[in-house]
């Protein structure tokens, strides 16, 4: 097989390797072969391309007619001409289902089905990332740029997926990107003749054809395979090593990272990506069930983890040392001995599905008794998943205390402790004055903590004229809460997070919770939850009580019993003597089907749910899609660099492959083109052209400042000499060997010059800038031209008269 054949074969493999990836993210994964399949007759075409041969333009040309002509005839075929050739209609189709998957994608949680939209996306996603490798490593010979288009693609993935492209498609992506930086590195090593002192591993191998008979492996293509897997290695386990908690809340198996007896860290990472993606689902997706012997239900929230740093950006837990779950936990922050509490007993069953390292339970928790791998986090009273451990298919039975203060406690509480105030109380300085001014109008007249707290939940819910509205953008920092404080809409997240943040402005210690209302019940008597049903809202810490729960959200949720006047404070059965459907095995039925339609469910216009208490659908958000456009404008970001590259490529190429002509307008067209290349070649190596300079003194100059041995400055002599012969000589003739001479005068000057300036040349040569001196004269002749066009006065006469009529 040939270089540029070896070449092409591991640019495909690369391409299809960093596509695995996406994986992940849609079921069932069939069209990676169709991906496969398409990506290996658009490589094929450039391999057949390029032996012809083409032109490395016409190549990379060919190849985008036929993947055009391809996903015609994998997603548009009848819109087609003879089922094959793109038309109007095929391309209005086509615009019709990327846009369908565009919808798609900020539908449905991961993974998505494979609609033929969100096919579309990832196959043509791939096929175009293919083109761009196979042009840049085999087309124009640059393997290591193609690495961008790659670690794009990666990065797509790994963004959407929120963990889901683990260390497996990693491997898989950086092993197939080595892959073609070593057959780059094969392919020069064999330009450069008989190699002394090195061998071929095996026969056809990456190494095969680069060595002498002796059978030793050659010394450069070993180094770079060691360092290669030592870099790989290095990539995998020192993160594997680190005591850091990855993973979604809602979704993705994530890994959890406790280490040994009583170490390991839990890490700050933000829950709400995957809340927001796993909301507004067409189907509301079953994720768990449970039973209770709670005699208040629709106070039964299931926490998964509680926010309780704000930096101005976002909402997010901070850092917290992970223990070994005890056999009971200890008693709660806060929570004194005249506060009424009552112990119930619940069983949960999780879907298969449903893969996260936080495990849902009631707050607060007092006994977990479950299976695997799980770490105790104090603060937040938070089970985290270890070494791989997720709540797919976790069946557990959970003790939990129903606390129940009283108005008069809440309002007797005092102050908390400092360092609890000093930490639940940090705002950041970026928080905008309207938030605190907010907060104290809203709370003018309160005279403690407890009723400033129920007049900032009341003003939210009803009297603050707020619209709940699961269209608004789910941002999360201190612009979004002011934005939201002025335009009143929003959905869960703007409620708690304003709220804590303006609790927080008050001395109130706050932190927002994240985790699922108490779900739909079920006609066998067990309670099923939702992903529609995932929520956030805030807890407030009160002395004596503890961290208590607050319902801001209109509609959503239930409005704690004790911050309503005169209302009863419920009751639960008697702990002793739990239900006695407390010990079976939670239901996996589906959810029960709801008659009332999408919209007005998001409004909130159902009425009550079956049981009292049970709540609607949750808040919908569309975060999918914007990753997709970040991760959009990021590949632009990382191909735009590139442009002068591949221009400077491009001209090069066309310059020095020039056939050699028979008429004398092809000498002048061949030696001129080869004069502007070492001209341009010198300019990027930082020799300025002259263009007052006779040739002869213009390569005098390049040889003093280029500072070119013998044989260079010969060659940039010659050059020069063939100007003048075709500019001034009565015949002129096509001199021999241009092509040749100018490469030896671009490899003395890279020779000349230290590694910054040869990068330079490669990476922003200063030549460039042509293209924007092209453009500019593009565009003064194209002025030009309108200004001479005739008529346009006459028009333009018209123009004047019928806008003064007008007038």
């Amino acid at each position: 097989m040939s270089g540029r054949g070896r070449l092409a074969l591991c640019a495909f493999a690369a391409t299809l390797m960093a596509s695995g990836a996406l994986l992940p993210l849609v079921d069932p994964a069939g069209w990676i072969l169709q991906a496969a399949l398409l990506l290996a007759i658009q490589s094929g075409v450039g391999a057949l391309a390029r032996r012809v041969p083409l032109a490395r333009t016409l190549t990379v040309g060919a190849q985008v007619l036929l993947t055009t002509v391809l996903l015609t005839v994998a997603f548009a075929r009848e819109q087609a001409f003879l089922g094959v050739l793109p038309g109007p209609e095929t391309v209005l189709w086509m615009q019709e289902l990327f846009s369908a998957g565009f919808d798609d994608v900020g539908k449905y949680a991961i993974p998505a089905p494979a609609t033929d939209g969100i096919r579309l996306m990832l196959v043509g996603g791939v096929l175009l990332i293919g083109l761009g490798v196979d042009a840049l490593a085999v087309t124009f010979r640059s393997a290591a740029p193609a690495g961008l288009p790659l670690l794009a693609l990666y990065s797509v993935a790994a963004g959407l997926s929120e963990g889901g492209a683990g260390w497996l498609w990693f491997l898989l992506a950086a092993s197939g990107y080595l892959l073609l930086l070593l057959a780059e590195g094969r392919d020069r090593l064999s330009q450069w003749g008989r190699v002394f002192g090195g061998a071929a591993g095996s026969p056809g191998g990456l190494t095969a054809g680069i060595a002498d008979s002796g059978g030793r492996a050659f010394a450069s293509v070993r180094t770079g395979r060691r360092i290669g897997v030592l870099t790989l290695g290095i990539a995998l386990v020192v993160p594997a090593a680190l005591p850091a908690l990855d993973g979604g809340l809602l979704a993705g198996s994530g890994s959890g990272t406790g280490r040994g007896g009583g170490g390991g860290t839990i890490s700050a990472v933000n829950p709400l990506v995957s809340l927001q993606n796993n909301l507004n689902q067409p189907e509301d997706r079953e994720v768990m069930t449970y039973r209770t012997d709670s005699g208040a239900p629709e106070d039964f929230y299931l926490r998964i983890l509680a926010l309780d740093q704000f930096n101005g950006t976002e909402w997010r837990p901070s850092t917290r040392r992970l223990t070994d779950v005890p056999g009971r936990l200890p008693r709660p922050t806060g929570l004194g001995s005249g506060v009424a509490v009552t112990e119930i007993r619940t069983n949960l069953s999780s879907s298969p599905s449903y893969q996260q390292t936080y495990l849902p339970l009631p707050y607060p928790a007092t006994e977990v008794k479950i299976g695997g791998r799980w770490r105790y986090e104090p603060e937040g009273r938070t089970l985290v998943g270890d070494d791989g451990q997720t709540t797919g298919n976790a069946r557990y039975e959970v003790s939990s205390l129903v606390v129940l203060p009283t108005a008069d406690q809440l309002a007797a509480a005092g102050p908390p402790p400092p360092e609890l105030a000093r930490e639940y109380t940090k705002v950041p300085d970026s928080l905008p004055d309207v938030v605190r001014r907010t907060a104290a109008e809203v709370t003018e007249g309160s005279t403690n903590a407890y009723e400033r707290a129920v007049a900032m939940q009341d003003w939210f819910a009803s009297k603050g004229g707020f619209t709940y509205d699961t269209t608004v953008s789910s941002g999360t920092g201190t612009a979004a809460i002011g934005r939201f404080l002025k335009d009143k809409q929003g959905f869960c997240v703007h409620f708690s997070f304003t709220m804590a943040a303006m609790a927080r402005t008050l001395g109130i210690p706050s932190r927002v919770a994240v985790g699922f209302t108490p779900g739909t019940f079920q006609s066998n008597g067990s309670m099923s939850v939702g992903l529609r049903d995932a929520h956030a809202w805030p807890e407030l810490y009160f002395e004596g009580v503890g961290w208590t729960r607050f319902e801001p959200t209109p509609s959503r949720g239930s409005t704690p019993s004790y911050t309503l006047p005169d209302a009863p404070t419920g009751g639960t059965n008697d702990p002793a003597q739990p239900s006695t459907d407390a010990s079976r095995a939670p239901s996996a039925a589906p959810s029960a089907s709801q008659n009332c339609p999408e919209q007005l469910r998001r409004q909130g216009e159902c009425g009550a749910a079956a049981l009292p208490g049970a709540v609607g659908p949750a808040d919908p958000g569309t975060p999918l899609r914007s990753v997709v456009l970040l991760s959009l404008a990021a590949a632009l970001l990382l191909v735009l660099p590139l442009v002068p590259l591949l221009w400077r490529t491009r001209a090069r190429g066309h310059r020095l492959g020039f056939s050699p002509g028979r008429t004398p307008a092809d000498a002048m067209a061949r030696t001129m083109a080869a004069w502007r290349e070492l001209t341009d070649t010198a300019w990027d190596h930082g020799i300025p052209p002259d263009e007052s300079q006779t040739p002869r003194k213009a390569a005098a100059r390049i040889v003093r400042l280029g500072e070119l041995d013998g044989a260079a400055a010969a060659s940039a002599h010659r050059v020069a000499g063939a100007v003048e012969q075709v500019l001034y000589a009565p015949q002129p003739r096509s001199a021999t060997g241009l092509t040749e001479d100018v490469l030896a005068v671009r490899a003395a000057l890279r020779a000349s010059v230290g590694r910054p300036a040869r990068l330079r040349a490669v990476i922003a040569p200063r030549s460039a800038v042509r293209v924007v001196w092209t453009a500019s004269e593009r565009w003064a002749a194209l002025a030009r031209r309108w200004a001479d066009r005739p008529g346009r006065d006459r028009w333009a006469g018209r123009f004047r008269r019928l806008s003064r009529q007008r007038g």
